[in-house]
């Protein structure tokens, strides 16, 4: 996911990630001084290497295998950035299938409607002694780092932190994004694909507590690495992952749902 941040039109953006962008092509799109921009990027979480003459992203010659990504989950009170906020976030780093790091907050609020915690079990009470949004938004963001974002329904996620950090000072996200839906849409047959869905159909966390996110973190994980498992052979490289989830088609989807079949009988 790359916004207007980067400065770039969207043909560029899509050269970065596959054949290569020329010096000449890259300079022409920017108004300052690029070797200034590449770092300004890079702190920002999007990491551009030269090869060969040309510009790409650095995780187009970086193997899934060896790749860092970090599955990402956050509670709001809300859903518009305006006037709501994260109440937790949470987050566990993985490389070669295995969580390497990880890192969870609750979030300083003074008001969360009775709804959002009937759905999360949070209370603004449970906030009280919790940092404040911009001191989450620094912890996290340097957990981050400039590890590829994923998220079920990746959109929401990225979005809502990037808004908040851009609310707190900071600049916004300008990570490699991928999908966790979309890419099991891609690699596994389901009825449907919520993630409380999946997790009941493939147990993938028996002691999952959803609308939790460290619980969800946990869960995205049990699937990212479902999906892994039955990749296409051809996808070699992050790019090559992060194009599947967008461009390969999704499996067909059973016509019945086997949860209610298992219910019936």
């Amino acid at each position: 996911m790359i916004n207007n941040d980067i400065c770039l039109d969207a043909k560029s953006i899509h050269k970065l990630s596959s054949g290569g962008l020329s010096s000449k092509t890259l300079k022409e799109q920017i108004d300052d001084d690029l070797e200034f921009l590449l770092q300004l990027w890079h702190s920002q979480g999007l990491q551009i290497t030269k090869q060969q003459g040309n510009f790409y992203f650095a995780t187009r010659f970086i193997p899934v295998e060896d790749a860092e990504f970090c599955i990402v989950d956050i509670e709001t009170n809300g859903s518009k950035i305006e006037k709501h906020q994260i109440i937790e976030i949470a987050a566990v780093k993985v490389k070669n299938g295995k969580i390497v790091d990880s890192y969870e907050s609750l979030v300083n609020c003074i008001e969360i409607n009775p709804h959002i915690t009937e759905i999360t079990g949070i209370t603004a009470e449970d906030t009280k002694d919790a940092p404040n949004l911009k001191r989450v938004m620094y912890d996290f963001k340097t957990f981050l780092g400039d590890a590829v974002f994923i998220a079920h329904d990746v959109k929401f996620d990225y979005k809502f932190i990037s808004q908040s950090m851009q609310k707190v000072g900071l600049a916004p996200l300008l990570n490699r994004s991928l999908c966790s839906l979309s890419l099991a849409e891609r690699t596994i047959e389901s009825y449907r694909y919520a993630l409380s869905y999946l997790n009941e159909i493939f147990s993938l966390n028996p002691s999952a507590t959803h609308h939790r996110a460290m619980s969800d973190v946990l869960t995205t994980y049990e699937l990212f690495k479902l999906s892994l498992a039955s990749l296409d052979e051809t996808v070699e490289t992050v790019e090559d992952l992060i194009k599947f989830t967008k461009e390969a088609k999704r499996l067909k989807r059973p016509k019945f749902d086997p949860l209610i079949k298992e219910s019936q009988e």
